[in-house]
């Protein structure tokens, strides 16, 4: 086994070059050592806790990164062997693992130690993936209030995006986006239940993909909707996205939604270096575009590469449903106050100090800790969940919500189109990081809710930059459709001719030639 025998050198590297032309560094430096000279996965293991040492306890501090797995270079030596070849993965802070707490960046959870894995997280290890460490996370995946700031927390600190560090990393898997992004682990793991794997990734210019609901186990996960709520895998290609989802997918006795998916779980690796476009279908979401003349040219750009590669494109018109927007949200407030209190009740006591066991616990904890729990932002939504217990007008909520963004949604499109897949950008760019008045959306970009709502596959992938500021387009597909969508990710990445902002790990600059603001 060769070791990498340069880490000090690149280490000195990293420290002194020139800030614009760190990340460069890093990144050929990642390249040329973990590549060329072939190390052991004990070895790559090593480098990336050296290198989250470096640019995110120190450096520019990006705060990706909540807990490390010191053992993670031993798992990775014990499995060299299996498929994923001891491959290293950070996983989102509100996903159970053995080795280390599980506090959905919550003061309240800081001792949650369950000495448990997610069953997602079991078969990861039975596949040969090393859990590294664990990701900050917009604490309580962002569902605390109506004016949070994406990428805080109160156990990791505010996220900082490797594009620009004043700029915010979206969420609510800021964390797992922002390390991939900046060359923490080989991929992560995030969580979404509306925008939480898409949003950070396509801000932080990475490959993230939410797969169909029920493809990957929630149980011993801190929930907000089993309805909605899905894991999926956040790498910096849709190959490593794809091998990293065939890891972690599969049926859990514990979690209904799972029952399919066996039947529909396989190598989501097959078939992707020749999948093709030619003469595919795909709707174009225009209204979905937004106002931002960047974001559109840049879109356009895409477009241009997806028929080049041969496929048909089909422009689409739709607008927003609020009756399905407005149920959806019913939803999430009725499941958040039910669902918290089953995983509450279900963790071990905490050692040092009281264990909450229910929606009510926490805001009471909040209140109490409000210094340092609510400096920043308050706790609307979980006391408005808390109030809201009617089962009846749930149900219906439920019923209508999915059925609005499914079938009457997505798969009403794309039959009257006659398309495969839909496309539009995933989000605009990242948009200034600001704790006291909060996250600053363009909400008119993007089409990522009704395939949320409706628990369909959603890819995004980088498709280039707005002022060095990277952008995604998303590919969204029907239900249990995930590999079609790898497949067409695959396809556009390769057709792909635009190139793609890389990390400067300093604050944001206007790109170079532009005036200054």
């Amino acid at each position: 086994m060769r070791t990498l025998c340069s880490l000090a050198a690149l280490s000195t590297a990293i420290a002194i070059v020139p800030a614009t032309a760190q990340a460069q560094t890093a990144q050929e430096a990642i390249e040329a050592e973990i590549v060329a000279e072939q190390p052991g996965p004990a070895d790559e293991a090593r480098f990336y806790l050296s290198r989250i040492a470096q640019l995110d306890d120190s450096g520019p501090k990006l705060n990706a990164v909540i807990a490390t797995n010191p053992d993670a270079p031993l798992d990775a030596a014990a499995s060299a062997e299996l498929p994923l070849g001891g491959r290293t993965v950070l996983v989102k802070d509100n996903i159970e693992t053995r080795e280390l707490p599980t506090t959905a960046g919550s003061l309240a959870l800081a001792g949650n130690m369950t000495g448990r894995d997610a069953p997602m997280i079991a078969n990861l290890r039975a596949a040969g993936g090393v859990v590294l460490g664990k990701a900050n996370l917009s604490e309580w995946a962002n569902i605390r209030d109506f004016s949070s700031t994406s990428g805080w927390s109160a156990v990791g600190g505010l996220t900082r995006n490797p594009h620009g560090i004043d700029r915010n990393t979206c969420g609510s898997s800021s964390g797992s986006a922002a390390a991939v992004a900046a060359g923490f682990a080989w991929a992560a793991i995030g969580t979404e239940t509306n925008g939480s794997i898409t949003c950070p990734a396509s801000i932080n210019g990475v490959v993230g993909f939410k797969p169909t609901v029920g493809m990957v186990s929630r149980t011993h996960v801190v929930p907000i909707s089993s309805t909605q709520d899905t894991a999926g895998p956040m790498a910096m290609n849709v190959r490593d996205a794809a091998m990293l989802l065939g890891a972690i997918a599969g049926s859990d006795p514990a979690d209904p939604a799972t029952a399919e998916a066996d039947r529909y779980e396989r190598d989501f690796t097959e078939g992707l270096e020749d999948a093709s476009l030619a003469g595919v279908r795909i709707g174009v979401m225009r209204g979905q575009i937004g106002d931002d003349d960047d974001v559109r040219a840049v879109f356009e750009q895409a477009l241009g590469d997806l028929e080049a590669a041969g496929a048909v494109l089909v422009d689409i018109e739709f607008e927003p449903n609020e009756e399905m927007s407005r149920d959806s949200f019913q939803v999430l407030l009725f499941e958040l106050r039910e669902e918290m209190g089953e995983y509450l009740r279900s963790i071990p006591p905490i050692e040092r100090g009281e264990t909450p066991r229910s929606l009510a616990d926490l805001i009471a904890f909040n209140k109490a800790n409000a210094q340092t729990e609510l400096r920043w932002f308050g706790q609307g939504i979980f006391e408005l969940a808390e109030t809201t217990t009617d089962r009846a007008a749930y149900e219906s909520a439920r019923e209508n919500a999915i059925h609005l963004a499914g079938e009457q949604g997505i798969d009403r499109l794309m039959a009257q189109n006659d398309v495969q897949f839909l496309v539009a950008p995933t989000r605009g760019p990242a948009w200034t990081s600001d704790l006291v008045n909060g996250d600053n959306f363009n909400g008119s970009i993007g089409f990522g809710s009704p395939a949320a709502i409706a628990g369909y596959p959603h890819l995004t992938v980088p498709m280039g930059g707005v002022e060095d500021l990277p952008v995604g387009l998303s590919i969204i597909g029907q239900k249990w459709q995930d590999w079609e969508v790898l497949k067409a990710g695959a396809a556009y990445e390769r057709a792909r001719t635009a190139t793609l902002p890389t990390p400067d790990f300093n604050r944001w600059q206007p790109a170079a030639g532009n005036p200054q603001p």
